[in-house]
C-alpha cells in the first residue's frame, strides 16, 4: 500500500533551514499559495468526519491516569504527486506538496487556529511535504516549528517510488510477508517495528521538552499509526487496518504514569 492509499505507509519546498535546536522559524514558505476554498472538497480519499473539540484535562476513568496528558495532535501531510499516482513515498523521496496539498494544509491550519486546542508546540518530520504543511500551522499558530528526525517515514527501500501493485509483482513473497511481519523490512529497507521504535522515542522526547500540555505533530502515515498504535496499546495489524486521510487530524494522550488514550482518528471535518 502506498503512501496515499493511506494505508500502512507513506508519503514542503526547499531552503528551509533548522537551527542547532531543530527550530525552524515560523511561517515560512506558507501561505504564498493563491488558491482559495481551503475549506471544502478537499478530501482527496475516503474519509471520516467529526467535530474536534479540547479533551477534558481529567483524565479517561478507565486508564487509571493520574494528572494531564502529553495530548499530541497528529497531522498527516497534504497531498504529493507521489500520493496522486498512488506510490510509496518514503523517508528517501521529498517532493514538496501540490497545489491541492497546499490548499488541504491551509485548510488544516485554520482548523487548528479555531482555539478548539491550546496548542504549546509544534514537533515536525524533517522531510519536505511534512514541514511545508507544518509551515501553515505555524503561521496561523505563532509558533515555531521543531523537527524531529525519528518521525520521518518509514524507508522502502527498493520500492520506493512504485505502486503497491508494481511491488508485490517484483517481490511477491516478501511484500505479501511484510504486510503481516512488523520484523520484515522491505528489501533494502526499513521494517515497522524499527519505525515503531523510532516514533516511540520521538514521543519520549516531546514529553521530556514539552512536559504535558496539547502539541502538533506533523508527520506521514506510518508515524502517526505508530503513535495511535500506542496510544490504543494494540498490535502492529493497525498499520494495514487503519486509513488516514492525507491532511487529516487524529489525537493521542499519554499520561506520565504509563496509561494513555486515543480521543480522534481520521477527523476530516476541515476538508468538506
Amino acid at each position: 500500500m502506498s503512501d496515499a492509499e493511506g494505508g500502512a505507509r507513506g508519503e514542503g519546498t526547499a531552503g528551509r533551514g533548522a537551527g542547532a535546536d531543530g527550530a525552524v522559524g515560523r511561517g515560512a514558505g506558507a501561505g504564498t499559495d493563491g488558491g482559495a476554498d481551503a475549506d471544502k472538497g478537499l478530501v482527496s480519499t475516503t474519509s471520516g468526519s467529526g467535530a474536534a473539540r479540547e479533551a477534558t484535562s481529567v483524565s479517561p476513568g478507565w486508564t487509571g491516569a493520574v494528572g494531564e496528558p502529553t495530548r499530541l495532535l497528529l497531522l498527516r501531510h497534504g497531498q504529493t504527486p507521489m500520493s496522486v499516482d498512488r506510490r510509496y513515498s518514503g523517508s528517501t523521496s521529498n517532493p514538496s506538496l501540490t497545489d491541492f496539498g497546499r490548499r488541504q494544509a491551509r485548510a488544516a491550519a485554520e482548523r487548528l487556529a479555531l482555539g478548539d486546542w491550546d496548542i504549546g508546540g509544534i514537533i515536525a518530520s524533517p522531510l519536505a511535504r511534512a514541514l511545508e504543511t507544518a509551515e501553515y500551522a505555524s503561521a496561523e499558530l505563532g509558533l515555531d516549528i521543531h523537527v524531529d528526525d525519528d518521525l520521518r517515514e518509514t524507508d522502502f527501500g527498493t520500492w520506493e517510488g512504485l505502486t503497491f501493485g508494481e511491488a508485490a509483482a517484483r517481490d511477491a513473497d516478501i511484500h505479501s510477508r511484510w504486510l503481516t511481519d512488523p520484523e520484515l523490512p522491505p528489501p533494502g529497507g526499513e521494517a515497522f517495528r524499527a519505525v515503531d521504535d523510532r516514533v516511540a522515542r520521538a514521543r519520549r522526547r516531546i514529553a521530556e521538552r514539552y512536559g504535558t500540555g496539547t502539541f502538533l505533530v506533523v508527520s506521514h502515515v506510518t508515524p502517526v499509526k505508530a503513535l495511535l498504535r500506542q496510544g490504543i496499546g494494540c498490535g502492529f495489524e493497525l498499520f494495514t487496518r487503519l486509513h488516514l486521510d492525507l491532511a487529516s487530524l487524529s489525537v493521542a494522550e499519554f499520561y506520565a504514569d504509563g496509561p494513555s488514550s486515543v480521543t480522534l482518528v481520521n477527523d476530516t471535518a476541515h476538508l468538506r
